[in-house]
């Protein structure tokens, strides 16, 4: 750090070392976030394998009241699950025939901004993208959350079609189901049957880049109402979900009861387990 400073402290054009000590700043501060969150975590997960507060603290050199400092403050751990520093939320645009251009649907608009909205509760920035009408979206980027589903884009339907375990079929036109290939049971959507129901099922999981170079997250029901089911999971279970599924590759299915008036989430749960494709 002190090099650092003396080399940015040295530049002699005045907008050129302001603008540098900005973005030096914004650097050193996302650091020090992630930092805080891997030393809570850190904690968390001796005190998991059995070790006292006091075993940590001593083991460390801190006090045991540190130790107990850095449990309850700090980044929540779990915030690792969407990535670290800024996180990237996309979302799919539609086309709009009446005035010929492309256009975001509201629920959409909802389930980005509940996603972006969950992220930065975790002391993380967040950027917006979306998937082009015709389905094109750079996968091969750190942090990257998708949500979309396999019938918008081709890029996403090859993502799709690397998970081992879950399987989106569409089997008529127009329709689409989700199928958990371990217990043969295909899930399909309440909107689509007789009669009908409000209730949806989505994907959720972390699946493999393009280049092969890291994962991104996806999610997507098989309607809308799906995928505000999933936002809707992650604000009250994440911290399970994390615990089990880390920042390894997984999937599994959400059911998800809503209001047929608003499309907002009554009801959620999980249909699958939590399957860890490095163990699939």
């Amino acid at each position: 750090m002190p090099g650092q400073f003396e080399k940015i402290a040295q530049i002699e054009d005045p907008f050129l070392l302001l603008r540098t000590a900005t973005e030096r700043l914004a650097e050193a501060q996302q650091e020090v976030t992630e930092l805080a969150r891997l030393r809570r975590r850190l904690i968390q997960e001796l005190h998991a394998q059995g070790l006292s507060y006091a075993q940590i603290a001593e083991k460390a050199g801190l006090s045991r009241g540190r130790i107990h400092q850095i449990r309850h403050t700090g980044p929540a751990p779990e915030g690792a699950f969407f990535g670290t520093g800024t996180v990237t939320v996309a979302t799919p645009l539609r086309h709009d025939p009446q005035k010929n251009r492309p256009m975001l649907s509201f629920d959409d608009l909802a389930t980005g901004q509940g996603v972006q909205e969950l992220v930065r509760s975790f002391e993380l920035d967040v950027v917006e993208d979306h998937v082009s009408v015709d389905g094109r979206i750079d996968l091969n980027r750190p942090n990257l959350v998708v949500i979309c589903g396999p019938a918008m884009s081709d890029a996403m339907r090859t993502a799709y079609a690397t998970d081992p375990v879950l399987q989106w079929e569409n089997p008529e036109p127009l329709w689409w189901q989700l199928r958990d290939t371990r217990t043969g049971t295909a899930y399909t959507s309440g909107s689509d049957a007789e009669p009908w129901r409000p209730h949806d099922v989505a994907y959720l999981g972390r699946l493999p880049r393009p280049d092969g170079k890291g994962t991104f997250l996806a999610l997507a029901g098989i309607h809308t109402p799906g995928s505000r089911g999933v936002v809707h999971l992650l604000n009250r279970d994440l911290s399970s979900l994390w615990g089990q599924v880390g920042t390894h590759p997984f999937s599994t299915l959400v059911d998800t009861e809503y209001d047929p008036e608003t499309k907002e989430p009554v009801a959620t749960k999980l249909l699958t387990p939590l399957y860890r494709h490095d163990e699939a």
